[in-house]
C-alpha cells in the first residue's frame, strides 16, 4: 500500500468513528480502537475497554459535535471540531491527534479549550 493510499484509509476510518459515534454509537470504537490502545490525556485511562467505559460516561457521549477540518498524514489523523455539551452556551474547541496502525487507532492525543466571549476572539475560534 503506498504512503497515500495508507494516509486515506486513515482518514477514512477515523471520518467513519466520528461520525458515528457523533450519531450516539459508542460501540464503533470497539471495532477501530486497538486492544492495547495508549493515552496521552491527562485523567484518561489506557485500554480499548477502559476508554471506551471511559468515554461512554464522559460529557462528550452525550454533546453534539461540530466538526470543522480534518488533517491526516501517515499514520496519524488530526480531528478539530466544536463540542457542545447539553446546556453549554459556547461549548469546546477539540483537537484529537489520533495514531493508527494496520487500520485500527493504537494511540490518541487532544487539547480542549472553552470556548470564550465572541469579543475575545474577533477572527473566531474556527
Amino acid at each position: 500500500m503506498t504512503e497515500n493510499s495508507v494516509t486515506e484509509r486513515n482518514k477514512e476510518l477515523v471520518l467513519r468513528g466520528f461520525t458515528e459515534f457523533a450519531a450516539g454509537n459508542i460501540e464503533i470504537l470497539r471495532t477501530l480502537i486497538r486492544e492495547d490502545f495508549i493515552e496521552h490525556s491527562p485523567g484518561n485511562p489506557s485500554g480499548r475497554d477502559a476508554f471506551i467505559e471511559f468515554i461512554a460516561s464522559s460529557p462528550v457521549a452525550k454533546s453534539r459535535l461540530d466538526l470543522k477540518r480534518v488533517i491526516a498524514e501517515d499514520d496519524h489523523v488530526v480531528l478539530h471540531y466544536r463540542m457542545m455539551p447539553p446546556g453549554s452556551e459556547r461549548g469546546l474547541a477539540v483537537v484529537d491527534v489520533w495514531r493508527l496502525v494496520d487500520g485500527q487507532i493504537v494511540e490518541h492525543w487532544d487539547v480542549v479549550q472553552p470556548v470564550p466571549e465572541p469579543a475575545e476572539i474577533p477572527n473566531g475560534m474556527f
